[in-house]
């Protein structure tokens, strides 16, 4: 697809603002960003006059098309809560792109979503990165697989301890993390010498997928909402050597210092829930800005349908008033969750090279009262707000014309 969106006011976020700006996209991909780009003979010029120019948002960890909206057990295959340790799991097999959710992405601006399993599970599965828009979850694909998701705390203890089997403690939890990766690592070992001798080796795929934790090519993305687990996550990942995401945070604000010091990045949220369990006694909008005062590179997450995936952008607004500063705010829903989930050489920011994921809004995204205009994804227009019926109009992927999403914006 081949674009010029010109004359807005363009925010590429990983670089200054550019009033009367130009964002160009050839075959898909960003190729210029500026005041003074030269438009191709042919290019499609949209007139952005007015408007403020942005990169599509990142949604860091949440479960469209894997928790369907309005389908009830038909459409939830979030967590696998039959075997503790689902490390061969992919959320990949489990996404239905007709998941009314991703038409609620666009609308809020959100172009790449991190889609993980449940908590259900100490290892819950691999995650996967996925666009917005499109027919077939293979078509939307932009990296498989991103992480591996585990979960500390409440949700696997309740999950298992209701089935009167291991675990139904914290103890329980960390002991069936550490026995697994300690299997990952006799299992790397026997390969390694089986290789080396000739020998056949058979293989197996939940070890396969942590043998990749512990070199290092798959980080874990750990759920923790207490700051004791936290604690855990760090002490599980020191002892083991992999690389860790924290994923919620909740009580992250409690020992910033500490997950600072480590360089231990925090996909921070949801922030709009109410105190449902213990572990959220602590949770508030003023934690996203404790962390990022402390130093800790932060993304905000949330972790749809806990909150729907187009109020990121709300909660990052609200994490403002609390005490985030407003070019972090920006940054936790495009440059950090990209770079943090290993995607910023396709997504987060406007600048050449990248994917032409580009959102034109009313105004400033972060002024609750804006709201996205037109939606591109790799230089396709998928969604446009209809001022006349006053609700957005998705692209049908299957016939790639315009038809209305049905429900108000």
């Amino acid at each position: 697809m081949n674009i010029a969106i010109t004359g807005g006011y363009v925010v590429p976020v990983d670089g200054e603002p550019v009033e009367g700006g130009t964002v160009l996209i050839q075959d898909g991909k960003i190729v210029a960003v500026g005041a003074d780009v030269d438009i191709p003979d042919g290019v499609e010029v949209v007139d952005a006059d007015g408007a403020w120019v942005l990169p599509g948002f990142v949604e860091a960890h949440g479960h469209i098309g894997v928790h369907e909206e309005a389908e009830g057990w038909a459409g939830q295959d979030t967590n696998e809560m039959t075997d503790p340790v689902g490390a061969r799991m992919r959320a990949l097999d489990a996404i239905n792109p007709a998941d009314l959710g991703f038409a609620d992405a666009l609308s809020g601006g959100v172009t790449t979503a991190v889609i993980k399993p449940g908590s259900g599970n100490p290892i819950g599965g691999q995650t996967v990165a996925v666009k917005c828009w499109g027919r077939t979850v293979d078509e939307m694909l932009i990296k498989e697989p991103v992480s591996v998701k585990s979960a500390l705390g409440e949700n696997p203890k309740r999950v298992y301890g209701d089935k009167k089997k291991l675990p139904s403690t914290r103890q329980g939890v960390a002991a069936v993390i550490r026995d697994e990766l300690t299997k990952a690592q006799d299992y790397v070992a026997k390969k390694a010498e089986a290789e080396a001798e000739g020998k056949a080796f058979e293989r197996n795929n939940t070890q396969e997928v942590l043998a990749k934790v512990l070199s290092g090519e798959l980080p874990w993305c750990q759920h923790a909402h207490r700051a004791d687990d936290i604690a855990t996550a760090i002490r599980l990942s020191e002892e083991f050597g992999y690389k860790l995401i924290l994923n919620h945070g909740t009580e992250g604000h409690l020992i910033a210092d500490l997950i600072a010091e480590k360089h231990i990045p925090v996909i921070i949220g949801p922030l709009f829930t109410a105190r449902s369990k213990v572990e959220l006694r602590n949770r508030g909008l003023r934690n996203p800005g404790i962390l990022a005062r402390a130093g800790v590179e932060l993304a905000i997450t949330t972790d749809h349908p806990v909150v729907p995936i187009h109020f990121l952008v709300h909660q990052a607004t609200l994490a403002v008033k609390e005490g985030l500063d407003s070019d972090t705010a920006l940054r936790s829903i495009t440059t950090n969750p990209a770079r943090i989930m290993g995607l910023d050489d396709r997504v987060g920011s406007l600048k050449p090279g990248l994917d032409g994921d580009v959102v034109i809004w009313s105004g400033d995204p972060l002024d609750v009262m804006s709201r996205a205009l037109h939606v591109y994804v790799q230089g396709r227009e998928v969604y446009t707000f209809d001022e006349r019926k006053g609700e957005g109009v998705v692209a049908d992927p299957f016939y790639r014309e315009a038809t209305s999403g049905g429900r108000g914006r």
